[in-house]
């Protein structure tokens, strides 16, 4: 991992810990909740298993997340393990995630989003994530990565097992 990464401090709002259970409950009941999916990480230090829900991005035929909060717990997590299961449609599927360095994430978010910024009714809500304007820069992109890390999540095979 590299030295670049700037200090981010979480920043969750508060309505997020009291919805992140009834979003996990329903998602887990099998309704859908658009992009989301549950992402599961053996936790670092108590050892137990977390889930949670996270936006999955998929682009150029690969699965990513990004933290919209920075440095939060289950980033932490993800890094420390190394790997999670993704539940999708009551499906689970082990992966292997890759935490991106800040150039790689800038160039993924900004293919993945940009086409929701180009749309006034889009581009309104991702805003709240990734608070970037539609003609942004790949330098913009980055520096937001830098305090919203992103990770590439590689579906793990029973070969790979």
């Amino acid at each position: 991992m590299s030295d670049s990464r700037m200090p981010a401090q979480s920043t969750v709002p508060r309505l997020v810990p009291i919805f992140n259970p009834l979003v996990q409950r329903l998602m887990g009941a099998g309704l859908p909740f658009g992009p989301n999916v549950l992402l599961t990480v053996h936790g670092r230090k108590s050892g137990l298993d977390r889930t949670f829900p996270v936006a999955l991005m998929e682009t150029g035929g690969r699965l990513y997340v990004q933290s919209p909060y920075g440095e939060v717990n289950w980033v932490r997590n993800l890094r420390a393990s190394g790997d999670a299961v993704l539940t999708r449609e009551h499906r689970r599927i082990p992966v292997a995630a890759v935490e991106l360095e800040p150039e790689v994430g800038g160039r993924v978010i900004r293919d993945a989003v940009a086409p929701y910024l180009r749309r006034r009714l889009t581009a309104a809500f991702m805003h709240i994530f990734v608070p970037l304007r539609r003609d942004a820069s790949i330098e913009e992109y980055v520096a937001h990565v830098r305090r919203h890390p992103v990770f590439e999540l590689r579906p793990l095979t029973d070969a790979a097992r």
